[in-house]
């Protein structure tokens, strides 16, 4: 392929991941939403093109497609831009949006304020990467633009973000796919909750109806006692309102609380009326051929789950980082130890073309999964823009840290471009650092699954208490 063509495919592979982020953008996150700042969906949909091109050069390395010197020029170009993004153009408009909702500050104080906030942002941005090894103590003197002293601080917060939500992910996923972990729930235990809920609710009805009765009846006692007082006289009006009103106040304010402790009752039958339907919802799934596959799936991320806290440990413990990638440690294996006669080269640069492709879907499609079930559990009208701006954010530095581990499972012949690119990087300290971030967060996440797992009572003891 000439360079016109090269450039042509390009282009084309842009338009149409741009497409994607803009069609994301307006059907999943603002399908709720009047879209009000078409700037928060430009720089999505751009930051989103930008990460699937990136991973996009990575399959062009494994095949060798477009030509080496061209796609050289294209990472810098791709990185280049989604570092401008990440630091610059990110970080001042959710200043920008953040300020503009704050209704003390004049709109026309909003840029210069917006520039402000960005200037701490890039000294803390900078200051970020002081305290780590991330690049060569020879190369500490490069200039402050170096493709290096960004991407090198980008990938520590973008690393941190991956180990947790993989050690999360990793604990977390078997809890709620595999059925030894979900609790027994027959509809007859969903009946006699429901019953007791509806109980609850013609009890504060009952009452409510009782204290409506007694402030009416309180507030006509009160106008017959200021109509005799005007013929009687004013001592007998206060003896007659000391009379009534000392028993009819203890009377309201015993009924008032027992309506606040029902209300209350309420609440947590309806949370736990829920809790059981759900998890019926989830008894049933479990019963299909889709529960069983992902049940299968848990016991399988179970085993990985203790083998990478095994290994994350082994490799803090004894500071060991990989030199070899997996693609060619197993065909190793497969020729040494197993005696198979196969083509090295034919067989690592399509392995590695697999291993890649699963690892860029997988990464996708759960980062957007993720995304979007933050942004719904959080946004609103005014924060939505800012919320997006977040996240548009945190996708950058994401998958710029995925090229930086995807490296490691790469063959040395189509990383030497990757490499040279990313410059002069300690890239096994964000090895080590993804262990150490990707150990805390799985035991974190072991201890919080436990104790909310054994604090959950069982339903007999709860419709018991009930």
């Amino acid at each position: 392929m000439n360079v016109v063509e090269d450039t042509i495919a390009i282009t084309l592979s842009v338009i149409i991941f741009f497409a994607g982020g803009w069609v994301f953008f307006m059907k999943q996150l603002f399908r709720d939403y009047e879209v009000h700042h078409h700037t928060v969906q430009l720089i999505f949909s751009v930051t989103f093109a930008l990460s699937c091109i990136m991973f996009e050069l990575i399959i062009f390395e494994i095949l060798g497609i477009l030509d080496a010197s061209y796609r050289f020029i294209c990472w810098n170009v791709v990185l280049y831009t989604m570092l401008v993004f990440v630091i610059v153009i990110i970080p001042f408009y959710i200043g920008y949006f953040v300020l503009s909702n704050i209704r003390f500050v004049k709109k026309g104080l909003v840029k210069i304020l917006s520039l402000m906030v960005w200037i701490f942002y890039l000294y803390l941005f900078w200051k970020v990467g002081d305290p780590f090894p991330v690049i060569s103590s020879s190369k500490r003197s490069l200039r402050l633009l170096s493709m290096e002293q960004g991407i090198s601080r980008i990938g520590i917060i973008g690393v941190t973000v991956m180990a947790l939500l993989s050690g999360f992910g990793a604990v977390n996923y078997p809890y709620t796919s595999m059925a030894v972990f979900m609790r027994p729930v027959t509809h007859t235990d969903i009946q006699i909750v429901e019953r007791k809920l509806m109980q609850t609710m013609d009890m504060i009805v009952v009452k409510k109806k009782r204290i409506a009765l007694m402030e009416r009846d309180s507030r006509s006692q009160k106008n017959r006692n200021t109509k005799d007082a005007s013929t009687s006289g004013v001592w007998s009006m206060l003896k007659s309102v000391a009379s009534v009103g000392v028993g009819s106040s203890e009377n309201l304010s015993t009924l008032k609380c027992e309506v606040s402790a029902l209300e209350e009752l309420s609440r947590q039958l309806f949370v736990e009326a829920v809790d059981l339907h759900t998890m019926e919802d989830r008894l049933e799934w479990s019963t299909t051929w889709q529960g069983k596959y992902f049940n299968f799936l848990g016991y399988f991320f179970s085993i990985y789950c203790m083998w990478k806290i095994f290994i994350s440990t082994i490799n803090i413990v004894f500071d060991r980082v990989g030199r070899v990638d997996p693609v060619t440690r197993g065909l190793e294996i497969a020729i040494h130890w197993v005696g198979l006669s196969i083509d090295f080269n034919f067989w690592s640069q399509h392995v590695s073309f697999l291993l890649v492709g699963c690892i860029v879907v997988t990464s996708i499609r759960g980062l957007l999964l993720t995304l979007t079930k933050f942004f719904y559990a959080i946004s609103s009208s005014k924060s939505s823009n800012v919320i997006v701006l977040l996240l548009a954010q945190i996708m950058g530095m994401y998958f710029v840290s995925s090229v930086l581990l995807m490296r490691m499972n790469m063959p040395a012949e189509y990383r030497t471009i990757i490499t040279q690119v990313l410059g002069d990087l300690q890239f096994s300290f964000y090895h080590r650092w993804f262990d150490v971030i990707f150990l805390v967060s799985a035991l974190s996440s072991i201890a919080f699954l436990y104790l909310a797992h054994k604090q959950a009572p069982s339903t007999d003891s709860k419709l018991n208490n009930y």
